[in-house]
């Protein structure tokens, strides 16, 4: 199957018409539109998803964006790899408030070093893969500092390490899932075992087949349960149904 463009696709550049290196997007379903992060445009920018549409709008400029998600509120949370921190923004304000990190680059429980992709829950906690500090945290809403729910145990391949983590997806129970980038596999963390997470798809190395990553960067749920991995170096996605 073909796919269709429904954003950008005019070369790279930074008309409204254009993006340039997008990082992430979600789908806003009560406008229907796609709200995207331009990552090397520094830009947030929203693109309807009505046909017809030639051009995006933009919701948050001066951002060095990297990750995104909405809360049941239509809160919209955005990381920042530039300043290290995460906020929150009705649609229709610029600045945002701060819900994680933004005590400069650093490795503290009020610290993050290149925050990345994005989850936030019902509650309106936010989890944030802590790429550079090979973590993934929990700044529960209003929080001064956050909580590591993940590795933080340095960088390397054990398993109670990770390795500049990605995507992450969290289950209803508080379930933690990591696209652990550098280690080539998916991990879960159970909330009541922060000491060590277990490998559920992947670890076998790096390479093509059909059990193998190469460099996996993002990672998604259906409804049915079936998780979706974004295989970055192998330039395909991937579907696993997961007990």
């Amino acid at each position: 199957a073909n796919g269709q463009v429904v954003a950008g696709g005019n070369g790279q550049g930074n008309g409204l018409n254009q993006l340039y290196y997008p990082t992430d997007l979600l789908i806003d379903k009560e406008t229907d539109s796609l709200i995207i992060c331009d990552r090397l445009n520094r830009r947030v920018v929203r693109w309807s998803r009505r046909s017809g549409t030639t051009q995006g709008e933009i919701l948050i400029d001066n951002i060095q964006c990297w990750g995104l998600a909405m809360d049941d509120q239509r809160y919209l949370y955005v990381s920042d790899v530039v300043k290290h921190e995460v906020r929150r923004y009705q649609l229709s304000e610029k600045n945002g408030t701060l819900v994680a990190g933004g005590n400069g680059q650093g490795d503290g429980l009020n610290q993050l070093n290149g925050p990345g992709y994005l989850f936030v829950d019902r509650q309106q906690n936010a989890y944030v893969s802590d790429n550079r500090n090979h973590r993934v945290m929990k700044w529960n809403k209003d929080a001064k500092e956050g909580i590591v729910v993940a590795g933080g145990q340095g960088q390397g391949n054990a398993l109670t390490q990770l390795s500049h983590p990605n995507g992450i997806f969290v289950g209803k129970l508080g379930t933690l899932y990591v696209a652990d980038t550098w280690n080539h596999h998916v991990m879960r963390w159970t909330q009541g075992d922060k000491k060590q997470g277990t490998v559920i798809v992947g670890g076998n190395g790096y390479g093509a087949g059909a059990n193998q990553f190469y460099f996996l960067v993002g990672l998604s749920f259906d409804r049915h349960g079936n998780l979706y991995i974004a295989d970055w170096n192998n330039h395909r996605v991937q579907r696993f149904s997961i007990e």
